[in-house]
């Protein structure tokens, strides 16, 4: 079984990518999903308490996602701390998911920042999919209704582009131009022959 990494910047489009990938049969496993589960554990609900304070809990003493997003993504040093939090246990979620999969002749793991956490070397490919800046930013606004200024420094914590693409094998551009099933029967028939 291979293992496939699927990433992107913020915007570009991966989620759709991979459920074309899982129409023609191929499994995908979400990280930002799993990330998102995590914090409904309580172990390390605990622990992101500990160190952000209880400003970022809701009335209800849940986590306010979008207060907690508005800080990290405005700080490097709290996004790192959170990510060295969350990876490993989201590494973790994905080898017990690799499990029910050995079989397959490749499997997709799609997370944002592949590069970024140096997670790229442990997987045999990696698809990148791209997009326009603008394009991004329009449908990051829409998607999670917030402004302009929101999604930059989002995207300023993540790798550009041109950097992702430069170090993947396969690259998807995904501009409203360009279709996006071709490249991926094209990039699926590849993975499936090798």
């Amino acid at each position: 079984m291979l293992k496939v990494g699927l990433t992107g910047s913020i915007g570009s489009g991966k989620t759709l990518v991979s459920k074309i990938f899982e129409a023609l049969g191929i499994n995908v496993f979400y990280a930002d999903s799993s990330a998102k589960a995590l914090y409904e554990n309580n172990e390390v609900r605990k622990e992101i308490i500990n160190i952000f304070g209880t400003s970022i809990l809701t009335e209800n003493n849940k986590i306010d996602k979008k207060a907690f997003a508005e800080i990290i993504f405005n700080d490097k040093s709290a996004l790192k701390k959170i990510n060295s939090i969350i990876h490993p246990l989201v590494m973790g979620d994905f080898v017990k998911w690799l499990m029910n999969h050995k079989n397959d002749p490749y499997i997709l793991h799609e997370a944002a920042i592949l590069f970024e956490t140096d997670l790229s070397k442990e997987f045999d490919f990696v698809v990148a999919v791209s997009a326009p800046e603008n394009l991004r930013i329009e449908r990051i606004m829409k998607r999670d209704s917030v402004n302009r200024e929101t999604v930059i420094a989002r995207i300023r914590n993540q790798w550009s582009d041109e950097e992702k693409t430069k170090l993947a094998d396969f690259v998807i551009l995904n501009d409203e131009n360009e279709l996006l099933i071709p490249q991926v029967l094209k990039i699926n028939e590849k993975l499936l022959n090798r």
